[in-house]
């Protein structure tokens, strides 16, 4: 049984090089990924690229903590996003940290004082009816189409019957309606398509149109709403008030931008309850999205549903208003009196999920607090990201003197073995980058520098191990191979430690210390990945070499210069007499 060992031993010793190509391969492919990715260098936080930083504390508005949740945080997380994007930012970061903060991250060339009032107030969630409606740059508004009947079946469950028909497109149709449906009593995906109106004014709806003064300012602002425009869609409806009809913008299932001129809102989002997204096996509706009103919400909920039932395509649709967008517009068949309703269409998990999120952030019970707010400007980042680099750059030089000075052609290891790890740590935080939105941060940068350290202090404790063993008198190649095994334990311990530290730091901590812990866990990790697989195998070839293996003196490895014992070696000694009779003769 040892003998087979001894040879897989020798055989892994013997082929070292398999190691050295499978590290070089693996440079190669995150190389490659980051350079098809498009991504060649780290992204910046803000401490280094410049803009705004705000950092909101959650606050529960009844004051149950149970309130502040990852459900409750995610859906603020998402709405402050949506804010954000509406005002043009690019490459703007909305993210929790810890259990009850948001960070928003908005670069530089943004108004950082828009950008402060969009993210700190709370969202505003209508249920608003659609009194007319176009593709926008059709140039064509929506007119009635032919309502659907509705029925009723006496009993709670008739909020959710299935209606069998769906309203008939008219022939001259330049137009659609967002891809949902509400089961029972408001369709969407099925909305049909409609031909413009003469005048492309509103018409009146069971809810009651815009008063005949507004009319005209009304009709205005919608035949000059271009919704294809961000800068516009952000703007649309701006400052109308919830009694009053107002224009607004939202996409359909097609991903086509509608607009839209809605009538005043008769629900808002804190009549809702509950929303949720139900993947609905026993209709084979797929995933929908469930609501539950509140019992004032009920009311409203009846009344409107009623009314809008009444009415043609497109005056029998609801628009779900958030921050002045539609998210959605289904039409009503009947109405919806037991307190509930589900919505459903075209839906994926997903835009199911998205939805129901909307919805629910209405009756968030939350209210956000401005914690900090910290604004560095382009040229501040800049200079913070050159010292950075100088202090990296004056750590690494002060690492190769040391190596040098005290370990001399074994530099030709160690230098070499820096080189992949900052090759690896650059390509995968480029990298890290697009994929999870890690931002380089000056506490990661630092947190850089400190691993330059540790990844010195691993070859070191390897060298010594090394060391050890020509001082014992053995010769560098098995020195080599009984030193490897003590050095490994020693080095996978440190790294333990130093890892465990990083992530009970990240774990603990919030805002740009994170950027720290982070860089050092994973600077560890690739620390044990750079001394398995890159500096033990070319220590291995190297011991091969004359230069190495004979000693010599600038080798890092001399036995005289270590203070070597002279190799341990068996004396022999003279065989004794064996015991016998005497000879006579030699007496």
């Amino acid at each position: 049984m040892a003998a087979p060992k001894k040879g897989r031993s020798a055989s892994a010793q013997s082929k070292p090089g398999r190691s050295l190509v499978l590290i070089l391969i693996a440079i190669v492919a995150l190389t490659g990924g980051m350079f098809v990715s498009g991504h060649t260098t780290p992204r910046l936080g803000i401490d280094l690229a410049g803009g705004t930083s705000i950092t909101l504390r959650a606050e529960p508005e009844d004051g149950d903590q149970s309130a502040i949740n990852k459900k409750n945080m995610d859906t603020a997380v998402d709405i402050m996003n949506r804010r954000v994007n509406g005002l043009g930012v690019s490459e703007a970061e909305v993210q929790t940290q810890g259990d009850r903060n948001i960070i928003v991250n908005i670069p530089k060339g943004t108004n950082s004082e828009e950008a402060r009032k969009q993210v700190g107030t709370t969202a505003k969630l209508y249920f608003r009816p659609v009194l007319t409606t176009e593709v926008a740059g059709a140039g064509a508004a929506a007119s009635p189409s032919p309502s659907a009947s509705s029925s009723a079946s006496g009993d709670a469950d008739k909020d959710k019957a299935t209606s069998s028909s769906s309203p008939s497109a008219t022939p001259s149709a330049t137009s659609t309606t967002q891809g949902r449906a509400v089961t029972g009593a408001l369709k969407a995906d099925a909305t049909p398509s409609s031909s413009a109106s003469p005048s492309g004014s509103p018409s009146p709806s069971a809810s009651g149109s815009a008063p005949a003064d507004d009319t005209s300012k009304l009709q205005a602002q919608y035949a000059a709403l271009d919704c294809t425009k961000k800068a516009v869609r952000a703007t649309a409806g701006e400052g109308a008030k919830p009694t009053a009809s107002t224009v607004a913008c939202g996409q359909n299932s097609q991903g086509q931008w509608q607009k839209y001129i809605l009538g005043p809102a008769e629900v808002d989002g804190t009549d809702v309850d509950k929303a949720q997204a139900v993947f609905n096996t026993q209709t084979g509706a797929g995933w929908t999205v469930t609501m539950d009103f509140t019992s004032a919400g009920t009311k409203k909920f009846a009344d409107i549903t009623g009314k809008l039932a009444q009415n043609q395509s497109p005056q029998n649709q609801f628009a779900i208003v958030l921050d002045g967008e539609v998210v959605s517009d289904p039409y009503v068949r009947q109405a919806l009196t037991g307190g509930n309703a589900e919505i459903s269409g075209n839906f994926n998990q997903e835009s199911a999920q998205s939805l129901s999120n909307m919805l629910s952030y209405g009756a968030l019970p939350l209210t956000f607090k401005e914690d900090s707010v910290t604004t560095v400007t382009a040229a501040l980042g800049g200079e913070q990201l050159q010292a950075g680099l100088i202090a990296g750059a004056i750590g690494l030089a002060l690492v190769i003197i040391y190596l040098l000075a005290f370990y001399r052609g074994l530099s030709i290891i160690a230098i070499p073995s820096l080189l992949v790890s900052a090759i690896l740590t650059y390509v995968i935080m480029s990298l890290l980058g697009p994929t999870i939105g890690f931002a380089l941060n000056l506490p990661a940068v630092c947190g850089a520098i400190v691993a330059i350290g540790i990844t010195a202090d691993s070859f070191i404790v390897f060298f010594e191990r090394v060391r050890d063993e020509i001082r014992e008198g053995r010769t560098l190649r098995p020195a080599v191979e009984r030193a490897w095994p003590r050095a490994r334990r020693t080095i996978l311990v440190s790294d333990f430690v130093s890892f465990l530290a990083a992530a009970v730091l990240f774990i603990v901590t919030v805002g740009k210390v994170q950027g720290f812990a982070f860089t050092l866990g994973l600077t560890t990790v690739l620390d044990v990945v750079v001394v398995f697989f890159f500096t033990k195998p070319l220590m291995t070839i190297l011991a091969r070499k004359k230069f190495f293996a004979n000693g010599h003196k600038w080798s890092g490895l001399d036995p005289k210069g270590l203070g070597a014992k002279p190799p341990l070696r068996r004396t022999r000694r003279p065989a004794r007499p064996t015991a016998g009779p005497v000879d006579p003769k030699e007496a």
